[in-house]
């Protein structure tokens, strides 16, 4: 057991230390803060979902550790920050109770849905995208400077196309809450990406806690997720403050939608002669036109549902939740 427990906390520092590298990456470079930060999620979820929590607990506290020594204090605060919603994603996702205390078989076991790991997923990024934003001082001045910065350069190196002041101040209102909403939609596309592939591998190694689902047909929105969208629409009339942090959940958790919507799309056609190119044209058109992905949207809030996987109980340590609701 003890020999055990060092191969377990020896993984947990591995994922951390390299987590803790790509955040660095990400701060270092720019245009690739997108791809390192959502790089930096994959160790932490394999080592969650494929060694359990206490892996993933190290993993965090030796990302954070790197960052507050090897940079700044804040830059560890910040790297623990972005190892928490991964962290906490692998911890629900191992997170199971017998199907009987729901009403099912006696030999089955019912893990911890995707549709409320989806609504984890989301609110956290929100949160994330708070909090970060009020670190850094996020708000009306930095995005003003942001753009007359790019206005200054675009009329310095196209003198005859000079922006008009008015457009400009159009510019900076939208952009503020553009941002985080953008940020939002990103950040949890991303994190959902990271956490498909951390289970692909960890499936593929064997080591996986959770049984490998059918995405298609179990990744919908909790109904509850219906009710924090609307909030956030609702925030983004009052302006401010409260409207950048509508922003980022109108952000998160429409991307949550959106991926469900797509996710249902797939279920939809399946066994369709015609499905390949509908995917097709789907995919190519949502990226490009507004109508198409309102469409997967509006699919995303209408098929809300919970898919519970069921597995044989073969394991007689798995960890119970009595208080979820199912």
């Amino acid at each position: 057991m003890k020999q055990l427990n060092t191969k377990v906390l020896t993984i947990g520092a591995l994922a951390g230390l390299t987590a803790a590298l790509l955040v660095y990456g990400a701060t270092n470079q720019p245009l690739l803060f997108i791809l390192f930060g959502a790089l930096s999620a994959l160790p932490i979820l394999i080592a969650g979902l494929g060694w359990g929590n206490m892996a993933v607990i190290t993993a965090i506290v030796t990302a954070g550790i790197v960052g507050a020594v090897g940079q700044s204090p804040s830059f560890g605060l910040f790297t623990l920050l972005l190892t928490l919603i991964p962290a906490w994603l692998s911890h629900l996702a191992n997170l199971a109770r017998p199907a009987s205390e729901l009403g099912g078989p006696e030999h089955l076991t019912a893990w911890y849905p995707l549709s409320d790991i989806m609504l984890h997923l989301c609110g956290l990024a929100a949160a994330i995208i708070v909090i970060v934003g009020a670190i850094m001082g996020y708000g009306a001045d930095v995005v003003g400077q942001v753009v007359d910065a790019y206005a200054t350069v675009m009329n310095q190196q196209q003198p005859d196309l000079q922006l008009d002041p008015a457009a400009i101040v159009k510019m900076k209102s939208l952009m503020l809450y553009a941002i985080p909403l953008v940020w939002g939609v990103i950040w949890v596309m991303m994190l959902l990406a990271a956490y498909y592939i951390a289970v692909r591998i960890v499936a593929a190694s064997s080591r996986s806690l959770r049984p490998r689902e059918d995405i298609p047909s179990a990744l919908r929105m909790n109904r509850n997720a219906i009710f924090v969208f609307l909030a956030g629409i609702v925030a983004m009339f009052f302006g401010g403050a409260p409207a950048m942090i509508g922003a980022a959940v109108l952000g998160a958790f429409g991307a949550g939608f959106i991926a469900s919507g797509f996710a249902s799309l797939h279920y939809r056609t399946r066994g369709k002669e015609w499905r390949l190119p509908v995917l097709i044209l789907c995919y190519l058109t949502s990226f490009m036109l507004t109508v198409p992905f309102f469409i997967i949207l509006v699919l995303g809030l209408y098929d809300t549902r919970k898919a519970i996987a069921l597995t044989p109980n073969k394991n007689a340590d798995i960890q119970k939740q009595p208080d979820t609701k199912i």
